[in-house]
């Protein structure tokens, strides 16, 4: 099974949103230690005894039972997982989020430290027979191990848009032609006039 770079997936998550300025009220990402959010794998793992761990693996949030708080919906947290015994330990490195708020958003991405945890509190997450499957759409939670303060980045089409929106039609940003004679129609060239039959 190939996957993607992670690279390759936090640049089409970001893409999607370059066109949406920063929310000067959004300063940090906080969550405290011990704080309980909700993933799913991006895309299916399978584990067994030729395949016992994997690098760099990407998690989206998603719903699950025993949280204690919520990751913005626009998130990507890089992981690496490890089958041990019958059960599968994950821990995160870094995450990648952008919060939105109607038409503004703001981009998070610095070190998150959490491990994995199965619905029932259990450290790891459960296999049978030896084998385990993780697929998108089957929730688990992630304990965070330490506090988490991620401050919002620059984002390079803030000051684009900003200027844009303040131009009112008059800007570089978004222009409307001027009033000018057709050059075609000038004083030296002037229009035809109709010629009668």
């Amino acid at each position: 099974m190939s996957f993607k770079s992670s690279p390759f997936w936090l640049t089409a998550l970001l893409g999607t949103f370059f066109v949406s300025p920063l929310h000067a009220e959004e300063s940090a990402l906080e969550l405290p230690s011990g704080a309980k959010v909700g993933v799913e794998v991006v895309e299916a793992l399978n584990f067994d005894s030729s395949q016992t761990r994997y690098s760099d693996i990407l998690l989206h949030p998603k719903q699950a039972s025993g949280t204690t708080h919520s990751l913005p919906e626009y998130c990507l947290l890089v992981a690496n997982a490890q089958l041990n015994g019958d059960r599968v330990r994950i821990t995160t490195q870094d995450a990648t989020c952008i919060e939105t708020h109607d038409s503004e958003s703001a981009i998070y991405s610095g070190t998150f430290s959490a491990s994995a945890y199965a619905e029932d509190g259990q450290y790891g997450l459960a296999c049978d027979d030896g084998s385990c499957s993780l697929t998108p759409g089957q929730p688990f939670v992630l304990a965070l191990d330490q506090s988490v303060r991620i401050e919002a980045q620059d984002n390079p089409s803030a000051d684009i848009n900003a200027t844009r929106r303040q131009a009112n039609g008059e800007g570089v940003g978004n222009p409307i032609p001027g009033e000018r004679p057709d050059p075609d129609q000038s004083v030296e060239n002037p229009a035809p006039t109709e010629q009668p039959e």
